[in-house]
This record gives structure tokens, C-alpha cells and sequence, in this order.
């Protein structure tokens, strides 16, 4: 259950870069050990969040609390109970794991085990690897291990699954979900939909500067629901002849996919009949079928193509 206070409040956040606006008015709550996810397109407005809620930026306006903190004022109490995810660099290319776990151990008064940590990453066989040897995947892993040594009670993840192979990204995501049982506060910030739908109790999806959503996964999908039926069928079907014998605009019939098909309508029983139809005539197989709303990625998508002032 989420204590009494939040583990981040923001409200009327604004920055500017001369005359770039980069966040305006954004307003956000962050329950204590839940998973939020902060979305948007690249040059939203994330990273700028991120680092005022880390105390590495100053807002022009706004009210920031951050464990019951102000971030920019107090950042010197705030950081011990923060981990950071490093996105790229920021570590001396001669050092090993296990080395810069225990360097990073040592700022903290209570630091987790580092040995303890390489095998949660799955980076046993690589600690003594060079940094400037690791792959991307292992380097990944390695910055989420650094953003958990302090035992933060708030964990800012960037892209924690950039780069990682399937194996690891599942770890990464039970990795994350075992913080959350234990009580920390994570956001996390991400371009992959299912990433988010998986893992966050609730998001917020920033576009030029400005929130466009904020809610649950199923709450934005609801609150931005377009009906639709997906099929799948060969690829390269002809779409504009297709809609045109169901009776829809072209830019109804979508293949966002080889070989996947969306129709921007409710599946009715004429729609399916018509649909059948033809592809029967042309001898072609109907894969599966289903009526559905829109995808969180398709949300995310609908939101975010709107221009803005």
C-alpha cells in the first residue's frame, strides 16, 4: 500500500532553454512504491523532468517535492536515497565491474553486496572485463547494478532494457518488479510500450513540454480508445480496394506490420462477412482475428502526433 506521502510531487513544472520552452506546467504524483513510467517522444521534455526530480536541474517554476524534499535545495540529503540508471558513459573506460560496484559501495553507509549485485545482473563472467571491453547489453546491466548499490529508496531507470537480449530483458523486468514488492519507488522512462504496459502501475506522457496523458496503461487506453479489427494475411494486401468493398476511407485499412492488418472500425457481423468475402474471392487465407482498442503504442502514438503550439 502507498504510504501517506508521495515519493514525488510535482505541480506546474516549467523550464526554459532561451526561448525553448522544454516543460510547461507538467504536474505529476508518484505514489511511494509504485512503478510510473514517464513516456514522450525524443526532445519531450523527459530527460529535463528527470533531472529536476534528480536535483541536477533547476525549474524556472513550479513546486518539486522529491522524499519530501526539494531537490534543487536540498539535493545533498536527497541523493543518498536516489539510484541512477547512467544511460552512456560516465565511468573510467580502465575500470572492472566488480571494481566500480565496490567504488560505488563505498559513498554509501549501507551499500548492498557488490558480489551480490554482479550475479543479479548476470555479470559473474564479466567482472573482471574492462569497461571499455563490455557490450552494450553488459554495460546496460552494469549501470542498473551502480543505480542499486546505495539502496535508494527512489530509482530513476533510463532505457533500463536498451540493447539487453530477451533473456536478460526478462530478468531486467523481474529485476524491477522485486524492487517494487520491496517497497522502492521506481520511474522509469522508455520507448518500449510493452516495457511500460508490463511493468508501471501508472504513466505520464509528455509531448513538447506539456503532459497529453497521464493515468494507468488501461486508462489511457480507454480514455484514447479507437475500436478496431486486426487480422493477419499475407502481406502487400491492395488496402484501397479492400476498403473500398467494406465501405471505409482508405486511411481506415492500416498494415502497421508485414502481414498485420487493422481496420479502424467495430468488427460487426457485416464488417467480418464483407472481410471474408474478400479474401475469398481472391483466394487468400484469413490468419487471426480479433476486435480489439488500440494498443498502448497506438495511444502513445494518437497522442503524440498532434502538433502543439
Amino acid at each position: 500500500m502507498p504510504s501517506a506521502s508521495p515519493a514525488i510531487e510535482v505541480a506546474g513544472l516549467s523550464k526554459r532553454y532561451g526561448s525553448v520552452r522544454a516543460l510547461d506546467g507538467v504536474s505529476l504524483t508518484v505514489e511511494t512504491g509504485e512503478v510510473f513510467g514517464l513516456l514522450g517522444p525524443n526532445g519531450a521534455g523527459k530527460t529535463t523532468t528527470v533531472e529536476i526530480l534528480e536535483g541536477y536541474r533547476r525549474a524556472d517554476d513550479g513546486d518539486v517535492r522529491v522524499l519530501d524534499l526539494d531537490p534543487w535545495r536540498e539535493g545533498s540529503r536527497l541523493r543518498p536515497s536516489i539510484g541512477v540508471m547512467l544511460q552512456d558513459g560516465g565511468l573510467y573506460p580502465g575500470i572492472r565491474p566488480l571494481e566500480a560496484l565496490s567504488l560505488f559501495a563505498s559513498y554509501y553507509d549501507d551499500p548492498d553486496d557488490p558480489q551480490r549485485l554482479l550475479d543479479v545482473v548476470g555479470l559473474r563472467e564479466a567482472e573482471h572485463t574492462l569497461v571499455r571491453r563490455m557490450s552494450g547489453g553488459q554495460y546496460q546491466r552494469l549501470s542498473l547494478a551502480l543505480a542499486l548499490i546505495g539502496r535508494p529508496a527512489l530509482v530513476f531507470l533510463d532505457e533500463p532494457t536498451a540493447g539487453l537480449d530477451p533473456r536478460a530483458r526478462a530478468t531486467t523486468w523481474e529485476l524491477v518488479r522485486e524492487l517494487r514488492d520491496e517497497g522502492a519507488t521506481v520511474v522509469l522512462t522508455t520507448h518500449a510500450m510493452d516495457e511500460a504496459e508490463q511493468l508501471c502501475s501508472r504513466l505520464a506522457i509528455i509531448d513538447h513540454g506539456r503532459m497529453v496523458g497521464y493515468g494507468t496503461p488501461g486508462e489511457l487506453a480507454a480514455a484514447n480508445a479507437v475500436e478496431e479489427t486486426r487480422f493477419s494475411a499475407p502481406p502487400g494486401l491492395d488496402r484501397i480496394a479492400l476498403a473500398a468493398a467494406l465501405g471505409l476511407d482508405a486511411g481506415e485499412v492500416r498494415e502497421p506490420r508485414s502481414g498485420e492488418y487493422v481496420l479502424d472500425v467495430t468488427a460487426t457481423p457485416e464488417l467480418i462477412a464483407g472481410l471474408a468475402g474478400w479474401l475469398r474471392d481472391r483466394d487468400v487465407t484469413l490468419g487471426d482475428l480479433h476486435a480489439a482498442r488500440g494498443s498502448l503504442e497506438e495511444v502513445f502514438l494518437r497522442l503524440t502526433s498532434e502538433e502543439r503550439p
